[in-house]
């Protein structure tokens, strides 16, 4: 493939993966403690206003994020390592988007959050502008407002 198409073939793909990286002063106990106290999410997360339902791996929940409401299902519900989940736009295909958050432990009181969307299908193309800036600022903003959650020394 040319070097033209290598950088034309982004525009066509329809698959889109947003992640964002932040390190956390605390261990993953923690942090996961903070990240699945979904109750107070209206108080603190500026993206993630609304957490709703049981958590089980299976179940569907209800989300607000980005201003949008959404009923994913859970895909994983580790703790102190990994929380995930899929929603979709009507029906799969069209505009489908799995979430996740993964805790990395740092052996020094201290954790890596990768947080962060793949996002599939039809509509990816016609919203990929506004993933690749306002939604990626959204996670961004997330992780900041975690940051400020965390105890101010680790352990």
């Amino acid at each position: 493939m040319s070097r033209r198409g290598e950088e034309e073939a982004p525009d066509l793909c329809l698959m889109l993966h947003i992640q964002t990286t932040i390190q956390l002063p605390a261990p993953p106990e923690k942090v996961w403690a903070v990240l699945t106290d979904f109750d107070s999410y209206p108080r603190w997360n500026p993206f993630v206003t609304r957490a709703e339902g049981d958590w089980a791996v299976g179940n569907t929940v209800a989300i607000t994020a980005g201003g949008m409401d959404f009923k994913p299902k859970v895909l994983a519900f580790t703790p102190d390592r990994e929380l995930r989940w899929k929603g979709k736009l009507l029906f799969n295909g069209i505009f489908d988007g799995e979430h996740y958050f993964l805790l990395t432990d740092n052996c020094d009181g201290t954790t890596e959050l990768e947080h962060g969307e793949c996002f599939t299908g039809l509509l990816v193309p016609a919203f990929r502008k506004k993933l690749e800036t306002e939604t990626k600022a959204g996670f961004e903003e997330m992780n900041l407002a975690l940051l400020e959650r965390m105890p101010t020394r680790p352990g």
